[in-house]
Formats: C-alpha cells, structure tokens, sequence
C-alpha cells in the first residue's frame, strides 16, 4: 500500500514538475510579448513626437502668415480712399480717371506715365487698384 501511495505522489510530483515548465514557457511567451508591446508603444511615442513637432510647426507658419495677410490688408485698405482723394484733388484734371479707363483697356505703367502726365508711383498705384477691380 506504501508503494502505490509513492508511485502516486512520484505521478503528482511528475505532473506538477510538467505544469511548472508549461507555466514557465507561459511566463517567457508573456514576457516576450511585453517586450515587443514595449517596443511598438515607444516607437508609436516617439512617431507622435514627431508629428507634432510638424504641427506645431505648421501652426507657427500659419499665424505668421495670418498676421502678415492681417498686416497687408490694414495696409491696403486706405487705398482707394486715398485714390479717390487723389482724383477730387485736381477737378480740373481727368488724368486719374483716363488712367483707370486705359488701365481697363489694358494700358502698362509707362503708358500712364506718359499720356496721363502722373508720376510712376501714381501710375502703378492706379494700375494696382483698377487691376484688382477686373
């Protein structure tokens, strides 16, 4: 009776000795996929990174240009104001006006200069703003 009682327990120690090895092969599988877990997760950090560092520099560039488009159109807004002021200057004078018909006809800087009688700046100034008119 001993002798069954040792071959059992030599049978349950040889089973547990299987289910301990199964159980460490487990444990390594699992560490193993930790591992790798580990590494995709830092590789998606690092990928994360990177985007918005790209974002943020995308960002930069856009309200840098917001504020120089912001800038320009507080510049150009008085434009026509002062053409306008330009042309009641001198109401003997119809050159503004001639200016902006030929500019519509298609007329260069030059042309204006000299059949309008104004200055370059003035010239390129109404060819600008009838220009942006067509």
């Amino acid at each position: 009776m001993l002798e069954i009682a040792l071959i059992v327990l030599a049978l349950v120690c040889v089973a547990l000795a299987g289910a301990c090895f199964r159980l460490a092969g487990k444990q390594r599988e699992y560490a193993r996929q930790a591992l790798l877990q580990a590494e995709r997760d830092a590789g998606r950090d690092q990928r994360i990174k990177e985007l918005s560092k790209r974002l943020d520099a995308y960002l930069t560039g856009s309200i840098r240009m917001g504020e120089e488009l912001h800038e320009l159109r507080r510049i150009v807004a008085p434009l026509p104001d002062k053409l306008t002021q330009m042309e009641q200057r001198d109401p003997s004078s119809l050159s503004f006006t001639q200016a902006a018909r030929l500019v519509g006809l298609g007329a260069s800087v030059d042309d204006l200069t000299q059949s309008c009688g104004l200055s370059r700046a003035e010239a390129e100034l109404v060819s600008k703003l009838h220009q942006s008119k067509r």
